[in-house]
């Protein structure tokens, strides 16, 4: 279809990893014929990949290892795409088969129009150039002339916030300002098709927001954006649409809080947490914990009575013992914090074991996927005992309410209580109708 703006098809990318052989160690004893033996025929192999135009890969050994394999997809015209999945998933060879920075093995790719990207920091940039310099250069790379540079000229430089800077060569920027930069000129020179690499890992909280702003703008302006993040709240706010890669290839693709639902909910997760018993810690430490749903297979219903329970063993008696827990959701942000601090709570006192049971009356939480963060300390100051993430997975759901436009965990965190009043204006004035809560 004519709004059909990238086409994946079939795409796949090998790349071949080189091993040294286990009996040719680092340490391992080797005569002089073997040396030349192998010698002669590592250069043999390598001489004979150059021929063939193949990638010359150091070892005694070849492995294949395929990054993407059989990726297929389409992207529409002012579509946000939001790309998630594990380290190794192959998100970033999938970015850079799509700027064009690498050759796919298998497949192609159909781009319809300029494509912007910013995959990591420092690309498309030349260290010797200046900033001012290197804008000129990163538009005339996407086809742009003079003109229409210098008109966007300085909306980019006060969107980097590099004024006095913009004369220095860029190899003596900071990570942040290059980033900074390298973002301004991609977003701003108006390609049809931008590609964004993990772009809100450097840079602080100001200009994150920005880039998120502008990337809202880009897109609401009939331009496609293609986002990899791990900040999955970003992702949340921005993506129209994502796509879960998992081993190299498309384990889902489709509305964006369920594909972060099912990235997160992979791997054994339970409401329950059981210390290992290797896991020796003479420490004051919580040999378990367990979130009690309302419901079985850690499923709790919305606005019901939660209880969380945690057992603390310290062999030493806790003198100001520091208790606190905090609810996260899906997107790994903290939702709810509670505590239990000294002289408030004291627990601890003699050696052994403590039981701390932490009631909410009514959790009012939004539905979604949630985790547990513990902290056991002494006072502000004092000495850090534990620290655990991530422990007592459950999933908050809501069936007894209907919405119009359904619940979804990107909404928000926490609903309240509210009410409404209806003030309707007849022939004789303001008439209260109708009260609702």
């Amino acid at each position: 279809m004519t709004d059909t703006v990238i086409a994946v098809e079939n795409l796949s990318k090998k790349y071949l990893l080189g091993h040294v052989s286990a009996d040719r160690g680092r340490y391992q004893y080797t005569n002089l014929r073997e040396v030349v033996a192998q010698g002669a025929q590592n250069f043999v192999r390598k001489a004979t990949d150059m021929m063939r135009g193949q990638q010359v890969v150091q070892g005694d050994s070849i492995e294949e290892f395929w990054a993407l394999k059989g990726v297929s997809f389409e992207v529409r015209r002012g579509e946000v795409l939001g790309i998630i999945g594990g380290n190794g998933a192959g998100k970033s060879t999938l970015l850079k088969i799509l700027s064009r920075i690498s050759e796919p093995t298998g497949g192609r790719v159909l781009l319809r129009g300029r494509v912007a990207s910013l995959l990591e920091v420092g690309t498309g940039f030349h260290p010797e150039l200046t900033g001012r310099e290197n804008i000129f250069l990163n538009g005339a790379i996407l086809g742009m002339r003079q003109r229409e540079i210098r008109l966007k000229f300085d909306e980019i430089v006060a969107f980097a916030g590099v004024e006095r800077f913009l004369d220095t060569p860029v190899k003596r920027y900071s990570s942040g300002m290059y980033v900074r930069l390298a973002f301004a000129v991609a977003a701003h020179l108006e390609p049809e098709i931008l590609v964004i690499d993990e772009v809100l890992a450097v840079g602080d909280a100001e200009f994150q927001r920005k880039c998120l702003g502008k990337m809202r703008n880009v897109a609401e302006g009939g331009r496609t954006v293609l986002f990899v993040s791990h900040n999955l709240a970003a992702i949340s706010a921005l993506a129209t649409r994502a796509i879960l890669l998992a081993g190299g290839s498309v384990e889902a693709d489709g509305e964006v809080s369920g594909l972060i639902t099912t990235y997160l909910s992979r791997g054994t997760k339970s409401s329950v947490y059981e210390r290992h018993s290797d896991q020796r810690n003479r420490n004051p430490h919580v040999s378990s914990a367990k979130v009690m749903t309302s419901g079985p297979n850690a499923v709790h219903r919305f606005g019901e009575p939660l209880e969380v329970r945690f057992v603390i063993e310290h062999e030493t008696p806790l003198v100001k013992g520091c208790f606190s827990f905090q609810i996260i959701n899906q997107f790994q942000q903290p939702i709810a914090h509670a505590w239990a601090l000294y002289p408030e709570v004291k627990f601890g006192a003699r050696v052994g074991q403590t039981i701390l049971i932490c009631k909410f009356s009514a959790l009012r939480l939004n539905v979604g996927q949630f985790s547990i963060n513990t902290h056991l300390t002494e006072p502000p100051g004092g000495e850090v005992y534990e620290r655990l993430e991530n422990i007592c997975h459950f999933e908050v759901v809501r069936t007894n309410d209907a919405m119009l436009f359904g619940w979804d965990p990107a909404f928000c965190a926490y609903h309240e209580t509210w009410e409404w009043s209806k003030v309707e204006e007849d022939n004789e004035g303001l008439c209260p109708l109708m009260s609702t809560s």
